[in-house]
């Protein structure tokens, strides 16, 4: 049954309690019990009447009971009704928005210095954890080098015509020497000239097919495990963590859950699927549970938008992570206007 059928099942009475249910649920993290919700009714009803409209509700699977003598808390199921159909989404409150404004209007123009502010900010207002994609370098590159730190260790170095670099580590095939090296850097200068990274990419292992008479061997294994370190549509792109110790504020119960999150960002495993969560176009995604597909073993909630360059194109993304008892109405507003702030600043001015 779809989230508006299961709505379309619930009468005034129904709908209330398990609103209710669910809103002090995320205020509190606690289960609520029927007395509690006698005092706020619209209208008066006992608490035996409200203890079977809530034995109604976990019957259909939106509420559940931790245990025996504890109240109600809502379900993922629960909690994505709620989301979908009975959320209200309050405006970006004045202050949170004036924190925003000023932390991107701080300091240089710096794209990752920028963004790790704006991490930080998120995290702030929010109490939870911020992820914020940053955008892929797209600036052609002027020049590659390869350089010999081990017999098993090599860094491979790209200046932009922009001015900025980046050099990465990675194991060299056995064997290299000095000469493949610089096979391989000629190679891939030649071929680098007024590229970008991802055409770059998209233009080497075709090149290096068509031509491979011309480099030796060696100089290939090379050239396919320096560029390995830039591999994957958006791996070059960089994940901001920030407020992970906001987490730690979860219920003994939950520290597993945490443990579990926080060795996933650890690791900033699957970046690139950061980037699929929010498919679909512009505005906010919200994941409750076991829907996140990247930290679904936590249990947590993500709230996340991508922002976009001045061609409507998806070039990065913002979120809030924390437990799925999260003040949704508050969050999704403010990661939106954050995500629309982000794309507006990084695409310029309009001519």
């Amino acid at each position: 049954m779809t989230n508006r059928h299961l709505l379309d099942e619930l009468n005034d009475r129904s709908r209330e309690v398990f609103r209710r249910v669910v809103e002090a649920y995320l205020a509190t993290g606690e289960p609520v019990g029927s007395r509690t919700l006698t005092r706020g009714m619209a209208e008066k009803i006992s608490a035996a009447t409200i203890r079977n409209v809530m034995q109604d509700l976990e019957f259909m699977g939106l509420l559940e009971s931790p245990h025996v003598s504890a109240g109600r808390q809502p379900t993922q199921s629960g909690l994505r009704l709620f989301v979908d159909g009975l959320m209200e989404v309050d405006p970006v409150a004045h202050s949170d928005r004036e924190m925003i404004e000023q932390t991107l209007g701080a300091g240089a123009p710096d794209v990752g210095s920028l963004l790790d502010r704006v991490g930080g900010a998120l995290s702030s207002m929010t109490h939870g954890a911020s992820l914020v994609l940053t955008p892929k370098h797209e600036a052609p590159i002027r020049h590659i080098e390869f350089v010999s730190l081990a017999h098993d260790r090599a860094l491979v170095v790209l200046v932009f015509s922009d001015g900025q670099v980046e050099n990465r580590i990675f194991t060299p095939p056995p064997g290299q020497t000095p000469s493949s090296m610089r096979e391989a850097g000629n190679f891939l200068n030649a071929l680098a000239e007024g590229r970008t990274l991802t055409e770059l990419r998209q233009h080497i292992t075709r090149e290096i097919a068509r031509r491979r008479q011309e480099i030796d061997s060696l100089a290939a294994e090379l050239i396919e495990q320096g560029f390995a370190a830039w591999d994957g549509d958006d791996s070059d792109a960089r994940l901001i963590v920030r407020g992970q110790a906001n987490l730690l504020d979860a219920d003994a119960a939950d520290l597993d859950r945490v443990r579990h999150l926080f060795d996933d960002l650890e690791r900033k495993r699957d970046i690139a699927q950061f980037l699929d969560l929010t498919e679909g176009g512009d505005g906010v995604r919200i994941f409750i549970g076991s829907e996140n597909k990247l930290f679904s073993l936590s249990g947590s909630s993500l709230v996340v938008s991508p922002y976009m360059n001045s061609d409507r194109k998806i070039i990065g993304a913002v979120g809030v992570i924390g437990p799925t008892r999260l003040n949704y109405g508050r969050i999704v507003p403010i990661v939106d206007y954050t995500a629309q702030l982000v794309g507006r600043i990084l695409s310029g001015p309009k001519g």
